[in-house]
């Protein structure tokens, strides 16, 4: 039977000690595709951030922005964008609060610099962006610039609580631990991703494997009856939500899963 597996990105594909991408994921990933399986990656990240070391892998596709973007077989399947007008709101509320705000979209990604940066970790992701060499534009107020989903850093509860008032009406807020949150339209998900790449190969909810690390891949590790956690997954408790965990990213944990699953067979 045909399977499918869809991957988390950072401390799934890549190592969680130093970002890595370990040479036996890469094989067996290849190895699976050679039995006529589907791999797909399934991340929060938008396409452009999908970095060319994961497309040079060879996946049939990618759920990308949490469901909002999709890609099946060489093509865009699904690309569900905010308007200018709602992202201008979250600008505006983002500005009132004082939050640090990352724009993200299938083309590019975007920091307010109308202010500094406050967050630690917002200016640590800026200066991760520039030094792959990331063209950011500034003029956020230009008509046509829109987003697909983002995030926000901020430093206490109350801004964080303010904040939503404006986004919540549009987007559902997912904690990402510590005072790092992700917004994603309401409706779209990982999971939601799945199904619709499910209903494109005409695939039932059986042939469906997800692999994550985190409680950002609970939706989809909900959703399938195959769920899988990484050996290195945080917080522990996933490891009881899942029905099957693998090694650790960095101790050839895709490549065991795999194959024990079944995928170096047709």
């Amino acid at each position: 039977m045909k399977k499918i597996a869809f991957f988390d990105i950072d401390g799934t594909l890549t190592s969680e000690i130093d970002g890595s991408l370990p040479k036996s994921a890469i094989n067996a990933i290849r190895h699976a595709r050679t039995f006529g399986h589907l791999m797909f990656i399934n991340t929060g990240r938008c396409f452009q951030n999908v970095e060319p070391r994961f497309r040079r892998i060879g996946f049939d596709g990618y759920v990308c922005g949490c469901g909002t973007n999709i890609f099946c077989s060489g093509t865009e399947a699904l690309h569900v964008a905010q308007t200018h007008s709602i992202t201008m709101q979250l600008l505006e509320a983002a500005r009132k609060t004082n939050v640090d705000i990352l724009f993200e979209s299938r083309k590019e990604v975007a920091f307010d610099k109308s202010k500094s940066l406050t967050h630690p970790d917002a200016i640590h992701q800026y200066k991760a962006f520039l030094n792959r060499g990331y063209d950011m534009p500034e003029n956020l107020e230009n008509p046509n610039f829109f987003c697909d989903k983002f995030v926000v850093w901020y430093q206490t509860p109350d801004q964080l609580e303010e904040f939503r008032k404006v986004s919540d009406p549009y987007f559902t807020c997912i904690d990402r631990g510590g005072t790092f949150r992700e917004f994603v339209p309401i409706g779209y998900s990982k999971a939601t991703g799945i199904q619709y790449v499910l209903d494109y190969y005409h695939l039932d909810l059986d042939a469906a494997y997800a692999i994550g690390d985190s409680n950002n891949d609970l939706p989809m590790l909900s959703y399938v009856p195959n769920s899988v956690a990484m050996g290195n997954a945080s917080p522990a408790s996933l490891f009881d939500q899942v029905s099957f965990v693998t090694k650790r990213a960095s101790e050839d944990g895709i490549a065991y899963a795999l194959e024990q699953l079944g995928f170096f067979e047709s």
